[in-house]
């Protein structure tokens, strides 16, 4: 079968998504997250198994309610147990009580599992599979079947796998959907038994759904598309239990720029690293880095070498533009930086300054020698130039501090930070207590000394703090690195400090994201 130029995306990220460890979205969330996947564009939105769980079922009530524009919602559950009857069977009328135009339906395709899971007959099982179907068509839009451990129960027995297909085809399934459940498989072989399902039912739409335990989720889907299949299965940002489902966010770019197969839309893509955020935050994980073109670090360049050849052309060294996923280049400095990377920093104070440029390269490697890091530290690598120029002057200077944490009654503990700050010719001297330790303290300790020369310092804000041991193996001597993240209006950055000392490398760090404000708000 030839495959079909329009993609199919089903997300399940409100029900397969959610059985990743630590993932758990509330009625709320659910809502919020369907809402943006029908505005970004995905065909399909399984929101969860009715029958496993009342907050899977309120979802679908809730949904009823929602002006959805692109998306259709889609209940999720399996076949009628074989003591049931389709009208009967508890699950198959949860899921007609959900009331959503379409119903996906699992069941088994594996020999294996019919024998030893369900314990039943292998006629049998196809006549459940069948019936299922067939008491569903006469109730939804849309009824999907998804081949429970396909991919496995071909190798071992591909008639009956193929049995098992052309029972929920002759139940009248929309689609079939071709699992690798255990995500054990290889994209030669899924690309090879696809093909022969699409020959098979050619002109009938087949799918894909694959886990990531062997990290080949988004090949798999991949050349199942390639071979013939019509409908993607997957999650944002690849959740899901154990290793995860197949990742959407790299699927839906593959197929529209690689594959000039259109599945959202190129302008919807615009928004992917958006929405691919979105999710994290919902999900309240972080973000990864190194996620495919997504991740912050996706178009992030630091070799010399790479730097320079992609200010000439960015195609030396990116497969795409940041821009077509809604991503940013960022060029890194650290000690593999050369001066490409300077110089696309744009920073005026090293464009015509050789020998400023010079002083900073080495500076930087010293530093970076020391444990620094400026990769998320923007801040305290531009203030690194200005300190190494000619006409650099600071906004304050801290002569002093102290900071002390007190245990009192009942196991209290209050920190308390003493700073001595010069502004000019004079000298403040103030104390300030912390409510999360003595970090906190001496923050407001530096921002209650700084606040009527600067009264701008009270509208920088803290929204970041990590802390990274430098050099483990040192034990109680080993350095540690402290990275802040603040942000005061619509600006944010960063700044690093290192120490043995956690409280004087937190210090360099707060000092840093305070003269930058300053800074900043003096050129303006």
């Amino acid at each position: 079968m030839a495959a079909s130029k329009k993609i199919k995306i089903y997300d399940t990220t409100l029900r397969d998504g959610t059985q990743g460890e630590g993932i758990s979205f509330s009625l709320q969330d659910k809502i919020a997250i369907a809402l943006e996947l029908d505005k970004f564009g995905v065909d399909y939105i399984e929101g969860g198994w009715p029958g496993s769980n009342p907050k899977d079922m309120d979802f679908f009530l809730q949904a009823q309610k929602l002006r959805l524009k692109n998306t259709r919602v889609a209940a999720f559950g399996s076949t009628r147990h074989a003591k049931n009857t389709p009208a009967t069977d508890p699950n198959l009328k949860k899921l007609v009580a959900a009331k959503v135009p379409v119903v996906t339906i699992f069941g088994k395709s594996w020999d294996l599992h019919v024998r030893e899971a369900l314990r039943v007959g292998l006629d049998v099982n196809l006549q459940m599979i069948e019936s299922s179907v067939k008491f569903l068509c006469k109730k939804v839009d849309e009824v999907f079947f998804d081949a429970e451990h396909f991919f496995d129960g071909y190798s071992e027995n591909p008639e009956y796998a193929l049995k098992a297909l052309e029972a929920a085809f002759n139940g009248g399934a929309k689609a079939v959907v071709l699992c690798d459940t255990n995500g054990g498989s290889l994209p030669s072989y899924v690309e090879m038994v696809t093909k022969i399902v699409a020959d098979k039912f050619s002109g009938a739409t087949v799918g894909i759904h694959c886990h990531n335990d062997s990290g080949m989720a988004t090949a798999n889907s991949v050349v199942a598309v390639g071979a013939g299949a019509a409908q993607v299965q997957g999650t944002m940002n690849g959740l899901g239990e154990r290793a995860g489902n197949a990742d959407l966010t790299q699927i839906m770019p593959i197929l529209e720029m690689k594959m000039g197969r259109q599945c959202v839309g190129v302008k919807k893509l615009r928004q992917l690293t958006e929405m691919s955020r979105f999710i994290y935050e919902t999900a309240n994980m972080e973000p990864k880095d190194n996620q495919p073109f997504v991740g912050k670090s996706a178009f992030a360049h630091k070799g010399g070498i790479h730097v320079s050849a992609v200010a000439r052309n960015a195609r030396t060294y990116e497969h795409i533009t940041p821009e077509s996923v809604g991503n940013e280049r960022r060029i890194l400095v650290s000690e593999l930086s050369g001066r490409s990377n300077l110089k696309a920093q744009s920073i005026k104070e090293i464009d015509n300054d050789p020998e400023l440029m010079k002083k900073v390269l080495s500076r930087l490697m010293e530093l970076e020698n020391d444990g620094y890091a400026f990769e998320a530290a923007n801040a305290s690598f531009n203030l690194l130039i200005s300190r190494l120029g000619k006409n650099y002057a600071p906004k304050f200077g801290l002569r002093s501090y102290r900071v002390i944490s007190e245990v009192k009654y009942g196991n209290e503990t209050v920190s308390e930070a003493t700073v001595k700050v010069a502004v000019g010719k004079s000298l403040h001297h103030c104390v300030a207590e912390g409510d999360h330790g003595p970090v906190d303290a001496l923050y407001n300790a530096l921002k209650k000394a700084l606040e009527k020369d600067f009264p701008v310092v009270e509208t920088l804000e803290l929204v970041d703090y990590k802390v990274h041991i430098v050099n483990a193996k040192a034990g109680t001597e080993a350095k540690v690195r402290v990275v802040t993240q603040f942000k005061a209006g619509k600006d944010d950055w960063g700044t690093v400090g290192v120490s043995a000392n956690i409280i004087e490398a937190s210090c360099h760090a707060l000092v840093d994201s305070i003269e930058y404000l300053l800074c900043k708000k003096s050129k303006r």
